[in-house]
């Protein structure tokens, strides 16, 4: 079932959409907002129960993510548009790309993996361990319940095939922090099986953009504006 979504907006130009992490809201991107503002017409959106925007009775699952970006475009009469997606938010980019490629006119994933083990070995076993204990907590707790679904998402999902980046024809932009914790290797690898991508390494963690604002936004206008 279709919801509205939050959604901040500000400045003019090609549309370019901010797809925040799980278990944040649009405002992750503050400092890209100010920057980009400048030259494109901004939306940072909060997904489907996420900051301001209802959780709705739709499946809880990044695929639904996907779609319900797809109808929030659509209502905002949006054709085609450039995505930064963060983490969670550059996996339900792939996952849109994948969909609805004559939607994308560029793509930009920072911190995204294909499958939860593209995660570094210990911070994956430690989602998997806090997910399955807020499985068993979450039958006393609402609040448990609420953390077990976010928690799910990064424990369970996504499921992106290697081969399936093949059909990405858009530019795209893989951009991780140098000690992120998504593995080295696997944004590497990301970055290859693009077929027009580009890789961006920026000092800083997982959380690089809002960190490390200047260099990122740097690589970021950089790879828009080529």
């Amino acid at each position: 079932m279709e919801i509205s979504l939050y959604w901040e907006e500000r400045g003019n130009g090609t549309p370019l959409v901010l797809l925040h992490g799980n278990g944040e809201d649009g405002t992750y991107f503050a400092r890209q907002m100010e920057e980009f503002s400048r030259d494109f017409r901004v939306l940072a959106v909060d997904t489907r129960g996420h900051g301001r925007s209802p959780r709705g009775t739709a499946p809880f699952s990044l695929d639904q993510f996907a779609e319900d970006l797809k109808d929030f475009l659509d209502g905002r009469g949006i054709a085609r548009a450039a995505i930064l997606g963060f983490s969670d938010g550059g996996n339900i980019a792939l996952l849109f790309a994948l969909r609805y490629p004559s939607c994308v006119e560029k793509l930009i994933v920072n911190g995204a993996n294909l499958y939860p083990s593209g995660m570094k070995t210990g911070v994956w076993l430690a989602t998997e361990l806090e997910y399955e204990f807020l499985r068993l907590l979450a039958v006393f707790s609402p609040g448990a319940a609420k953390k077990r679904d976010l928690f799910r998402l990064m424990a369970r999902e996504p499921h992106i095939r290697w081969e399936s980046l093949k059909k990405i024809a858009a530019p795209a932009l893989v951009i991780a922090g140098t000690d992120d914790m998504i593995k080295e290797s696997h944004t590497r690898r990301m970055a290859a099986a693009l077929p027009r991508g580009e890789l961006a390494l920026i000092e800083g963690s997982h959380f690089v953009a809002r960190e490390n604002s200047r260099e990122f936004n740097r690589a970021v206008r950089k790879f828009l504006e080529s």
